[in-house]
């Protein structure tokens, strides 16, 4: 019943990410893109760890933290290079 559950989960979150793909590059402004990246993160983030669940292994857990934290340092930077022009001052 549970690997049921993670299938259905996996395609459910695959299909996210496509769409996130779809406004990513279809966005109509930049902030609508930055957006979409973010969104884009979470959803490998939970493709990851729906991964690592479904195989038994725990290795993946690092890494979707991994991708937590570049994710989190990447939308940061995209947003104050935004709204003042540049990352660094």
């Amino acid at each position: 019943m549970i690997t049921i559950a993670l299938h259905i989960t996996l395609a459910m979150v695959m299909i996210a990410a496509l769409l996130n793909v779809y406004r990513l590059i279809r966005g109509p402004d930049a902030p609508d893109r930055v957006l979409a990246l973010d969104t884009l993160y979470i959803n490998a983030i939970a493709l990851i760890i729906l991964l690592g669940i479904t195989l038994g292994t725990r290795l993946y857990l690092e890494s979707a933290l991994l991708i937590a934290v570049m994710g989190f340092v990447g939308t940061v930077a995209m947003a104050k290079y935004l709204k003042r022009g540049s990352v660094i001052e």
